[in-house]
This record gives structure tokens, sequence and C-alpha cells, in this order.
């Protein structure tokens, strides 16, 4: 069984001009030691996800009943607050966006890490330092008895990344969940941060998930890969075979859409024409029939559901004209 199962997560918020369908059917599997990446476009759902997981959605969005969040055998969408606190920060930590926001700026970077280990831990303070201190000095940071005691603003984003990281592994978690945790921070601290997480992963045997819209960052590190579209899973499988052969029009799209080595000026990136269509109003039928180069009229009207394609799995009326077609010709044959 795998560490995590997400089944049918749909995360709703009521607004005043309706209700917005942020996450609206996703599944997803997490196994054990694996790490996998969730990509998209901004208001895909990414996020969205991460946090539902955490049971970190607040009014006015909730997490709609018939939605499953089985981590371990239990399903934390039915959890009690109490017993979901036993378990956030705990068994499954998360690293959060921008760690500016995040770290309290009146509190020195390693009491915040001593509240992390004291809150599921029942050790006394002069242990927790040490364990803090020893923390700190696990994710790279120089001198980390002198760290401990600066305040977040003395702290380069780096750095800031870095205790994050610290504090989310203070208890030793079985899925660690990073939330874009490379943004804001210049592409050679972003490799570094990259790296660091490859090696805790590996030296902790603990799961990941890794959201982020970077597809250079899915192929470094990642197992498995799961793309985002309107708040729903496209496509889902193995880094390699997606990478190698996507099945979905829109990770096509993704992956000829990255910067390659020796581009100019004079050769344009390749773009995805319009827009997402809104969470408020998803419409008929695939919801990236509108910008799809390859839509038919089915693709307007029916919606194609998750189903296996290749090494994976993904959702779109091609892969059976596909399939329809290696059939047809075997039989030719």
């Amino acid at each position: 069984m795998p560490l995590l199962r997400v089944r049918n997560l749909r995360t709703h918020f009521h607004t005043r001009m309706g209700v917005m369908k942020a996450v609206d059917g996703v599944d997803l599997e997490v196994g054990e030691g694996k790490t996998l990446g969730i990509v998209g476009e901004s208001g895909s759902g990414k996020s969205v996800i991460a946090l539902s997981i955490m049971g970190l959605i607040e009014s006015p969005g909730h997490v709609v009943e018939d939605s499953r969040i089985l981590f371990d055998g239990r399903d934390l969408a039915r959890l009690p607050e109490p017993e979901m606190q036993a378990i956030r920060g705990n068994a499954i930590s998360m690293i959060f966006q921008e760690p500016m926001t995040s770290l309290n700026p009146v509190y020195t970077a390693g009491n915040q890490i001593i509240e992390a280990i004291r809150l599921h831990r029942k050790i006394g303070a002069k242990e927790a330092r040490e364990c803090a201190i020893e923390l700190l000095r696990l994710v790279g940071i120089p001198s980390p008895e002198q760290r401990f005691s600066a305040y977040p603003h003395q702290l380069s984003g780096g750095m800031r990344q870095r205790v994050m990281i610290a504090m989310a592994l203070a208890c030793e978690p079985r899925l660690l969940i990073a939330d874009e945790p490379t943004t804001a921070l210049d592409v050679t601290i972003q490799a570094q941060i990259l790296e660091l997480l490859r090696e805790l992963r590996q030296r902790l045997g603990m799961s990941m998930i890794l959201i982020t819209h970077d597809l250079g960052v899915v192929a470094e590190i990642c197992d498995d890969v799961a793309v985002m579209y309107a708040g729903r899973v496209v496509e889902r499988g193995p880094v390699s075979a997606i990478f190698r052969n996507p099945q979905h029009p829109y990770t096509e799209a993704l992956l000829r859409s990255i910067p390659l080595l020796g581009m100019t000026q004079a050769m344009p990136l390749n773009v995805i024409p319009g827009k997402v269509p809104s969470p408020l109003h998803w419409p008929r039928g695939c919801r990236f029939a509108a910008r799809c180069n390859y839509a038919v009229e089915r693709c307007r009207c029916e919606e194609p559901a998750l189903a296996e394609s290749g090494e994976g799995w993904a959702a779109c009326w091609l892969r059976e004209q596909r399939r329809r077609s290696r059939s047809e010709g075997a039989l030719h044959a």
C-alpha cells in the first residue's frame, strides 16, 4: 500500500460570486520513500492540495465530504482536529513557499525549531536546544550555535529556507510536503536547496511531495509526477515515461515551453495560447479543450476520466483514438 492515497479530493471555497472549485476530483498516490512532483500553472490547485492534506483549509473553504485522504490507512479528512494536530508537524510536515512570511519575526530561528520539537516530543529545554542546533547543522547552516540565536531578518533567503526545512524535519516526518521550496531564491541557492532535499530524503528514508511549476526540478529529483490543470490531474505516472512520451496535450505543451540552452532572442519561446478557465465556472467537457491543438467536438462535450495510458494515467480522449489506431493496425498486420 502507498503511504498516502488521495481519492476524489474536492476542496471548494464559498465566495460572493459563487462556489470556487479549486480542487475538483483529484487522485494521487505517494509510495514509501518516493518523491511525487505536482506541477501545473498558477491557480491549478497545487497548493490547495497540500493544505487539504495538512488539514489547513479554513472557512470559507472546506474539503467536500466524499473526499478521501488516506495516510498510513487513516483518513485524514475524517480526523477530529486534536488528532490532526498530533499528525501535523510530526508524521507529516510542510515547507511553505515564502520563509520570510512563514517564520515569526520576533522569535529567533532556534526558538522556533525548539517549539516544533517540544510540541510533539517530551524532552527538556536543554535537550531540545541541542537537537535544534544539530538540525541546523544537518541542513547545512554554518556556525549553527551562532545562527541559533539569529532572527529571521538577520538571515539570507537561503538560510531562512534551511531553517524552515530544519523545522519540518524536527520530528523526523514520514511525509514531507515542499510547496515551491525555491521560490524567490537565486539559481545557485535553488540548486543547493534541491540537492539538500534529495540528500535528506535518502538519509532519512521519508516520502516527499514536491509542488512546483518547474519541470526541470521534477526531472531532477522526483520519481513520479502528477500534472495539474484547472483543479484536476490530467496526467500522472513515472517521470521518465512522461518526459519521454507524454500522453496528454497539456503535458506535451508544457514540455515544449521549457527554455533550451543555446536559444537566442530570435528564437521565441513556445507558449500555450489562451488562459485557464475560472474555477467558478468550469467548462463542459475537457477543461483544456479551448487551448488544445488536437481538440475535437467530443472534447468540448464530454469530460474524459483519468485512465491508464502508456506507462501512466491520462485524462484525454486522444489516448482512446491512439489505442484504437494501434488495434486496427495490429488487425491489418
